[in-house]
């Protein structure tokens, strides 16, 4: 009996096959890639120190405000994207180093926590190349960077790495039991109204681009141009409006916890993510393409025609109705997918919402780079032979009827 006892309590070899077990040590490729961070932190380094010390020298050599923005100047929106690109190219460089070091030294939560802060830096960017330059091959760096990261923060998470063997055939069992009770995608600890996982952050960004695109076409046949139908899709294929997904999405994750709080609170709140939300956007737009989508000047209290009051208040009932009101029956929707298919369409339209959002990304570029003249017919991209040849001007603005293109306000380098 003793020697059972023994048997039972003897530690197993590190070699012995339990998903359970999470061992001490990266594997040689994870390590091998620390080892390429830290030497692709300290080039990145002196390459963000050059560019900081050429921008310095540009603007120390005759830089003025005041003709910022005319022929042969920068604008002054270019200049302060373009610092903001190297103060944050100076991060990422030195996180890149210490995770280096966390990974040979397989500091797995730390390694996990690093990569979340990186994926947000790296986004950025991204955010501030695209604006700069448009659609190059240098994207493709900081693109690749965000899913390396990603991976490795679900690989590095001590707890997810444990979780995704030990829970995975109780939680398909917990998910089948709560889809037959109504109670699929709840928030089980109460905290929250909904669980913020993947699968229902997804299909709230879904059916809220398609309901936030009805209710803004209707609202122009209405108020705007009583009659007159207007095209006011965000991306090139389907009936999607992403403002108003990633509106919901912030609303959502902001609001989830105090669903049951004061209704004045929540469309304050819910208010003041939605015009925030509203002017990044059409701040976005207009310096990465120089697309006006809205023009609010002149309406009572708006900030640079970009939001205003009336459409704050509008945001804020939109996020009041929505979570006292529609989540409860979009969860409902959701959880009529069938149980077998439930990952694989979320997925499949997954992919399929991101080919549309980035080959709208191009056919933006390209319009503007036509419209500015400074298209490159000869030497382009297959993807920008493609988005010419099948998204011209025409195409381009019978498909977004509610924008209207002027380069002069970019900030394209």
């Amino acid at each position: 009996m003793q020697e059972e006892e023994k048997q039972q309590t003897k530690p197993r070899p590190k070699h012995f096959k339990d998903p359970s077990y999470t061992p001490d040590k990266y594997p040689w490729f994870i390590r091998a890639y620390g080892i390429l961070s830290i030497v692709g932190g300290c080039v990145q380094m002196v390459a963000s120190v050059r560019a900081a010390l050429y921008l310095i020298d540009l603007l120390s050599g005759g830089f003025n405000i005041a003709e910022a923005g005319t022929t042969g100047h920068a604008s002054l929106t270019t200049i302060i994207i373009a610092a903001v690109l190297i103060v944050v190219s100076i991060v990422v460089s030195v996180i890149f180093f210490v995770l280096g070091v966390r990974l040979i030294r397989s500091k797995r939560h730390k390694a996990a926590t690093l990569c979340h802060v990186m994926i947000g830096l790296e986004t950025a960017v991204f955010l501030c190349l695209f604006m700069l330059a448009g659609l190059k091959i240098e994207l493709l760096i900081p693109f690749v960077n965000i899913i390396i990261l990603f991976v490795l923060e679900v690989y590095s998470d001590p707890s997810l790495r444990a979780e995704r063997h030990q829970k995975h055939e109780k939680q398909k069992l917990a998910d089948k039991e709560a889809k037959e009770a109504g109670t699929l995608g709840r928030d089980a600890t109460g905290k929250g109204y909904i669980t913020l996982n993947f699968f229902n952050v997804f299909w709230v960004f879904m059916i809220c681009c398609v309901l936030g695109l009805v209710i803004e076409t209707i609202w122009h046949m209405v108020v705007v141009e009583l009659g007159v139908f207007q095209n006011r899709s965000g991306l090139l294929y389907g009936p999607f409006s992403p403002i108003y997904g990633f509106g919901a999405v912030l609303m959502t994750v902001a609001l989830n916890r105090y669903y049951k709080s004061n209704p004045l609170v929540v469309f304050v709140v819910a208010g003041v993510i939605g015009a925030a939300f509203e002017y990044f956007v059409s701040w976005f737009l207009e310096t990465a393409f120089g697309i006006v989508a809205w023009d609010y000047s002149g309406t009572f209290l708006n900030i640079n025609g970009r939001t205003n009051f009336m459409f704050f208040c509008i945001w804020g009932l939109l996020g009041l109705v929505w979570l006292r009101w529609l989540l409860p029956h979009m969860l409902k929707l959701i959880n009529k997918i069938p149980w077998n298919w439930r990952y694989s369409v979320t997925a499949v339209v997954a992919i399929l919402m991101i080919v549309d959002g980035g080959l709208t990304l191009a056919a933006f570029d390209c319009w503007y780079e036509r419209v500015a003249g400074t298209m490159d017919y000869e030497h382009c991209s297959a993807i920008v032979a493609f988005c010419n040849e099948h998204y011209d001007n025409e195409f381009m603005e019978n498909r977004f009827q509610s924008m209207t293109m002027t380069t002069d306000s970019s900030s394209r380098a």
